[in-house]
C-alpha cells in the first residue's frame, strides 16, 4: 500500500541498526533518481553522490565515523557539494550549495523510506579525512547517508516535534 506524503514523513526515522541484507540495485537506482530530481537554486544541481559499497571503501568510511551502529550499514551514500558551482545570493553573498545538497539528501532519505529502507543523516564525521578519501577536487562532503534494510531489533525512539504554534508565525 502506497503511503501518503505525511504518512511517509511520520514513518521515516533515523535508523541506527541495519540487517545484513543488501540494498538492491533497483532500490539504489530509484533513490538516486529521486535525489537527481531534487530542486536547487537556479537549477545549479551542485551535488555529487559517491556510492560506498566495496569492502575497502566501507572500511575507509568507517574510519571517518567510528560508531558500532554505523558499521552495520551495507552501503553508504556520501553527498558532496560542488564548491565552485553554487548559486550565491547577491544581497548578502550567501552560497546555497549546502541547502541544495540538503534538499537532495532529504529526497534520498524519504525515497529510501518509501522503499522500506532505513537511513540516518550523518554530519558528525571527520571532515578532513572524509574529503580526502571520497571528494574529488572542487567538492566537499555535506553528509553521509548509511542506507539499508532495517534490523528487526533496531531501536526506534518516539518522534518528538515542537507544536505547530511554536514554529509557525502568521503576520
Amino acid at each position: 500500500m502506497e503511503m501518503k506524503f505525511l504518512e511517509l514523513c511520520e514513518a521515516r526515522y533515523s535508523v541506527r541498526k541495519y540487517s545484513t541484507e543488501a540494498v538492491s540495485d533497483d532500490d539504489l537506482k530509484y533513490v538516486l533518481e529521486c535525489a537527481r530530481m531534487a530542486q536547487s537554486a537556479v537549477n545549479f544541481q551542485p551535488w555529487q553522490f559517491v556510492i560506498v559499497r566495496s569492502d575497502e571503501a566501507k572500511a575507509n568510511i568507517r574510519r571517518c565515523y567510528n560508531r558500532e551502529w554505523f558499521a552495520t550499514a551495507p552501503l553508504y551514500i556520501v553527498a558532496l557539494r560542488n564548491t565552485g558551482e553554487n548559486w550565491v545570493r547577491s544581497s548578502d553573498g550567501k552560497a546555497h550549495g549546502d541547502i541544495d545538497v540538503a534538499i537532495a539528501v532529504e529526497h534520498i532519505c524519504l525515497a529510501a523510506a518509501e522503499r522500506g529502507l532505513g537511513t540516518c543523516w550523518v554530519a558528525n564525521y571527520d571532515t578532513e579525512l572524509l574529503n580526502e578519501l571520497f571528494a574529488d577536487e572542487g567538492y566537499e562532503a555535506v553528509a553521509i547517508v548509511p542506507i539499508g534494510h532495517i534490523a528487526a531489533d533496531c531501536p526506534k525512539a518516539p518522534k518528538k516535534r515542537k507544536e505547530m504554534s511554536q514554529i509557525v508565525k502568521e503576520v
